[in-house]
């Protein structure tokens, strides 16, 4: 089985595309083919990381979202579709030592690519992150 990391990091109204494991790349959502997995890192807006990953699994394509603010106790809210349709939306409070929390998630594998957005908002920080599975 073949696998494909590929990663984002936004800066400003910029972008940098960075790839694992490939070639410098074009910036757009990262994509997988296939059992490969894919994964985004972003900078939020005024301070935090959003990492959004996904891969298949058994016929599945597991999710899983971690946003990292280096502080304890925020409240963020959090959305998530498959091309478009919303398949999470809920609150998550940072917590522990790293200020994180993470959301996994298994949602139907749909026909032809699914397009995964990741958004989480806690006061003006605002972090949104898209990968194509």
């Amino acid at each position: 089985m073949s696998r494909q990391l590929r990663s984002r990091v936004l800066i400003g109204t910029g972008a940098i595309a960075l790839g694992l494991a490939a070639p410098l790349t074009a910036a757009g959502p990262a994509s997988a083919k296939g059992n490969d997995a894919v994964m985004t890192s972003v900078a939020c807006a005024h301070g935090g990381h959003l990492k959004l990953k996904a891969k298949h699994d058994d016929g599945r394509i597991q999710i899983e979202l971690e946003v990292d603010s280096n502080r304890a106790g925020q409240r963020w809210a959090v959305r998530i579709t498959d091309n478009g349709a919303v398949v999470v939306s809920r609150h998550a409070r940072t917590a522990g030592r790293s200020g994180s929390f993470t959301i996994e998630k298994k949602i139907a594998n749909l026909p032809g690519p699914d397009r995964i957005r990741a958004h989480a908002t806690f006061k003006n920080r605002t972090c949104t992150a898209t990968v194509v599975s």
